[in-house]
């Protein structure tokens, strides 16, 4: 057990890694496009190693799609070090953890059932991480006034590569978002004549969803 327990450094500054349970096989690749399916707990690094949040007591793994501009990158390269089955603990710096209270943001609302881009739509890019605003969250305001160093406990379950998953409309970029759009488009209106509206509907929701998306991007880089 005591190899297990050895705490390696991943090359990168402010990261620590401690694997608390072995998994099998080769490290899967991780490549764009890559589906990654994963548990994770979040923890302060004081005595109480107090629970910030547990994608095990919302009783859903955590799924990313590797290069697709998820807020929070620095998991992609702490996931890419993980064999399936494997549970570790990632003690990063403040230069690594500065964007969480941001990110579990979004993820709690959507683990709340809410739109988690309503809000990014009107925010102002990176001027609002320096600006003080109320996130809605007593804790992850805390942390968002004073950032600290956290602890990111991650169980890999599964990693898919882009063949072998159908790619939601979330899960791609920005150019493939905008050539499904008329796709989309053309599906709702055939749905429409054929007198199916609330699928019709669907459609015309998610393709304009993708065009808010993009919008959102370009609105943060000009910002």
């Amino acid at each position: 057990m005591s190899d297990m327990q050895d705490t390696m450094l991943l090359g990168l500054e402010g990261i620590k890694k401690t694997i608390l349970h072995g998994g099998t096989g080769e490290i899967p690749k991780c490549i764009s496009g890559s589906k990654v399916t994963f548990h994770f707990r979040t923890q302060l690094c004081d005595d109480e190693r107090t629970v910030i949040d547990d994608s095990k007591v919302v009783g859903t793994p955590m799924e990313i799609v590797i290069g697709n501009m998820f807020k929070m990158d620095i998991w992609e390269t702490l996931l890419s070090s993980l064999r399936i089955g494997e549970v570790a603990e990632f003690w990063c710096d403040i230069i690594h953890t500065g964007i969480y209270p941001l990110v579990s943001k979004s993820m709690r609302r959507i683990a709340e059932g809410k739109d988690p881009v309503d809000w990014q739509i009107h925010t102002c890019g990176m001027a609002n991480m320096f600006a003080y605003h109320s996130l809605g969250y007593d804790d992850l305001d805390e942390l968002m006034k004073e950032p600290k160093p956290l602890y990111f406990v991650l169980e890999l379950l599964r990693v898919q590569q882009p063949s072998e998953y159908n790619r939601e409309t979330w899960a791609m970029n920005d150019e493939e978002r905008l050539k499904v759009v008329p796709v989309l488009h053309g599906q709702g209106n055939k749905l429409y004549k054929q007198g199916n509206y609330d699928e019709a509907t669907q459609k015309y929701k998610e393709a304009i969803i993708c065009i808010k998306n993009v919008q959102t991007k370009v609105i943060k880089q000009v910002v």
